[in-house]
C-alpha cells in the first residue's frame, strides 16, 4: 500500500495513527507528495491529501474511507466498534474530530490573505465552531479513552493540530477535563511517532 505523506496534515496523521495501532504501518510505503502534484490527481481526481493505494491499485480517499479501510486490516482491536450505540459514539466523536481539522484548515490559510470585513466574518465563523466543538469535548472528556477508538484517534490528532498551527490560540484554559485526557494520550507511541513537522 502506497500513502500520501504530508509532515503537517492532520488527516494524514490521523491515517498513520490508525496504522500503527492495527498494527500494519509496515506495510504502508510513504508516498511524498504535495496536493497540487499532479500523480495525486492520477490517483484521486479530487487531488486531495490523504489517498491510499491499496495493494491491488484502488485508490481510496477522504480519510474517513482510507481510516475504515486499514481498519479492515490486522488484527488488533478494530477503532471502529460494531453497529449498535458505541458505534455511533466513535463515529459522532470522528466527525466532531474531522470538523474542528475542516474548520482550521481554511481559517489559517484565510488569515495570511489581506483582511476585509467579509475574510474577517469568515475567520470568526470557523473559530466559533472550533471553540464550540472543544467545549463539546471538554463536556464529555470523562468518558474518553485512550484511542480504543476511531473517534478518540480524530480528536487526539485535531486537538494536536490546534497545538502545532494555533498556538496563539490555547484551547487547554477552561478545558481542564479534556487537557487531561489529552496529555494522557499525546505521549502514546502511535502519537509520538506521528507529530506534526512543519
Amino acid at each position: 500500500m502506497k500513502l500520501t505523506a504530508s509532515g503537517a496534515s492532520p488527516y494524514v496523521r490521523k491515517a498513520t495513527v490508525c496504522a500503527i495501532l492495527r498494527g500494519i504501518d509496515g506495510q504502508i510505503e510513504k508516498w511524498v507528495v504535495s496536493a497540487s502534484d499532479p500523480a495525486v490527481a492520477q490517483s484521486n481526481p479530487l487531488a486531495k491529501v490523504p489517498t491510499l493505494v491499496t495493494d491491488d491499485g484502488l485508490a481510496l480517499f477522504d480519510s474517513p474511507v482510507i481510516c475504515e479501510y486499514l481498519d479492515s486490516l490486522g488484527s488488533a482491536a478494530p477503532l471502529f466498534p460494531a453497529a449498535g450505540p458505541a458505534r455511533w459514539k466513535a463515529l459522532r466523536l470522528h466527525a466532531l474530530g474531522d470538523g474542528i481539522l475542516d474548520a482550521s484548515q481554511p481559517r489559517r490559510r484565510e488569515i495570511a490573505l489581506p483582511q476585509d470585513e467579509g475574510r474577517i466574518a469568515y475567520i470568526d465563523l470557523q473559530r466559533g465552531k472550533v471553540s464550540r466543538a472543544v467545549d463539546d469535548l471538554e463536556k464529555e472528556a470523562g468518558s474518553l479513552n485512550a484511542l480504543s477508538t476511531i473517534g478518540e484517534v480524530a480528536v487526539a490528532c485535531a486537538l494536536g493540530y490546534l497545538d502545532f498551527r494555533f498556538a496563539n490560540e490555547p484551547w487547554r484554559p477552561g478545558h481542564p477535563k479534556l487537557t487531561a485526557w489529552y496529555e494522557s494520550v499525546v505521549t502514546l507511541p502511535a502519537m509520538v511517532q506521528t507529530m506534526p513537522v512543519a
